[in-house]
């Protein structure tokens, strides 16, 4: 039960790991893909500028809501099926 236990705690600590980081890269994915777009439709204010930080602030404000970054919450699920799956089957036989 105790080497269970560890590896629960293992798996959680590992993908608590890898959604951050993961969360961090799509953050900054957006954030330079909003900062081209301002400089596509800015040229002359191109540049790090305040009023190009507040575009992408406003801009950022929604990230949280959309689908790829819901779709990141199955860091946590996939794994955890996968490892109770693989015990049910090896358990089952």
């Amino acid at each position: 039960m105790a080497a269970f236990i560890r590896l629960i705690l293992f798996l959680l600590i590992a993908e608590t790991l890898f959604y951050l980081l993961l969360r961090v890269y799509l953050r900054s994915l957006r954030t330079e893909r909003l900062e081209e777009i301002w400089d596509t439709r800015h040229p002359a204010q191109a540049g790090n500028t305040p009023a190009r930080r507040a575009f992408v602030r406003r801009s950022m404000t929604g990230f949280d809501k959309t689908l790829r970054s819901r779709l990141l919450l199955l860091v946590f699920v996939l794994p955890n099926l996968a490892v109770m799956g693989i015990i049910y089957w090896i358990n089952w036989q």
